[in-house]
């Protein structure tokens, strides 16, 4: 595991197609690099890129202070998957959030894999997704103990994620 580095973009690229099953996430990905402020964590295996999971900021309507990130989108090689490589990206990228000073991160996922890593419902924090979901796929983790305490609103991703639906 670890962040990033250029050169890596064609295996991130095909790392997406390959496990969503089509090109939409990696183009995604790719709208999302041109954002002021992201971290992209790679797994690397043999030199080769094997999974990918990319942080965005968010914002919260109404506006606070402190910083909120989304997860999305979080890919493992179709061959890969099922092997503990998601799980820990999840985990080094929620610490790299937490060092980069965000308080906070989102997902828009599956209910039953996300919990094992902290993730709740989000409306549980007074958070509800700006894209129509089901309630128990937005969740939330707090970094930061009591971060989301007394915060709600409408979480807002970057604009590229509009595009790419």
């Amino acid at each position: 595991m670890r962040l990033e580095q250029l050169g890596d973009e064609p295996g991130v690229r095909d790392t997406n197609e390959l496990a969503f099953g089509e090109p939409v996430e990696a183009r995604l990905v790719d709208a999302l690099r041109s954002a002021a402020d992201y971290l992209s964590l790679v797994a690397t295996l043999d030199g080769r890129v094997v999974g990918h999971i990319l942080f965005t900021p968010v914002t919260l309507e109404p506006p606070i202070t402190r910083r909120m990130a989304g997860l999305a989108p979080m890919a493992v090689r179709p061959e890969h998957q099922r092997s503990g490589i998601g799980g820990q990206l999840i985990r080094a990228g929620l610490e790299e959030c937490r060092r980069n000073g965000y308080v906070a991160v989102v997902v828009l996922g599956h209910p039953e894999y996300y919990p094992r890593f902290g993730f709740a419902r989000a409306e549980t924090f007074g958070l509800r997704c700006e894209f129509p979901s089901r309630p128990e796929a937005f969740m939330a983790i707090e970094l930061e103990p009591g971060a989301l305490s007394g915060v709600r609103g409408l979480v807002r991703y970057l604009p590229q994620f509009a595009e790419a639906s």
